[in-house]
């Protein structure tokens, strides 16, 4: 992904030519900002830099580690340096992406995860994001980007991801879920539809993830519906997008999942933020 800064530095000319984030000399960088696009696709790559992607407005997703990460409100994707990923962008965003050397913060995870972000550290990024490339590490902005670093190494991990198999068929059925969740199919009808037994791919899905059939949909569920949920989608109206019969329905799914109906689990985390 190119990325773009108006400072003008020895990495980054005034004309906006865009460079690498992994040739910046500096324990973080952030880019970013609001992009107007129709869709982007970005394949599989890596950084030697690990990375955490945050997002402000728009649907984001990031496929790595053998999971689907689709940022909810007060969340980031954190991917490790030299793990393989791919990201894609649906309408306009805001995206922020904060790259961390590798010896910078070992006490951040090894694995890619979800973190919660709070508002101050959240501030932090948009602060960082405005810095000079080249930030002098001894002044002010040096101490900034070390806040930043210790607020992140404290960033709780949210189990908030859909774990994506390996298996062929059950990744055709991920895809096909991710394209059209209203799709009630049950994992019978999956057999069926693929001609393989359902007790084969019941399986392979535990096997792989070590969920049942339900519980593997009702956590893409819950991801998309705090997508929507937080860019001001009713509930009624996601429950309908996710094919439930209505509100009542979805709001018990929800809160057996997550152990609060949607209103006061989002309530609760701007409360906790």
């Amino acid at each position: 992904m190119p990325f773009y800064r108006h400072e003008e530095n020895d990495l980054d000319s005034a004309d906006g030519v865009g460079f690498s984030p992994e040739d910046v000399p500096r324990a973080v960088a952030v880019f970013g900002g609001y992009m107007v696009t129709k869709g982007m696709e970005l394949a599989m790559h890596e950084h030697r830099k690990a990375q955490l992607v945050l997002t402000l407005r728009g649907v984001v997703r990031c496929e790595a580690d053998q999971g689907v990460w689709i940022v909810p409100p007060r969340c980031a994707v954190w991917i490790p340096g030299n793990l393989p990923h791919s990201v894609s962008l649906a309408g306009n965003v805001e995206v922020y992406c904060l790259f961390v050397e590798p010896d910078a913060a070992p006490a951040l995870p090894r694995r890619c995860c979800t973190l919660s972000i709070s508002p101050l550290l959240e501030r932090l990024l948009l602060h960082v994001a405005q810095m000079p490339v080249l930030y002098d590490v001894d002044g002010a902005d040096g101490r900034i980007a070390t806040v930043l670093l210790d607020q992140l190494s404290l960033a709780p991990v949210e189990k908030l991801n859909f774990p994506m198999p390996v298996d062929a068929r059950l990744r055709r059925i991920a895809a096909a879920m991710m394209a059209d969740p209203s799709d009630r199919a049950t994992i019978d009808d999956w057999g069926r539809r693929m001609a393989v037994a359902p007790r084969t791919l019941t399986r392979a899905l535990k096997r792989e993830t070590g969920m049942s059939f339900g519980r593997w949909r009702r956590q893409l569920h819950i991801l998309i519906a705090l997508q929507r949920l937080a860019e001001g989608a009713s509930v009624q109206t996601v429950a309908l997008d996710l094919g439930y019969e209505g509100a009542s329905a979805f709001v018990t799914m929800f809160r057996k999942a997550l152990g609060k109906p949607p209103a006061r689990y989002l309530a609760d985390r701007r409360i906790a933020a």
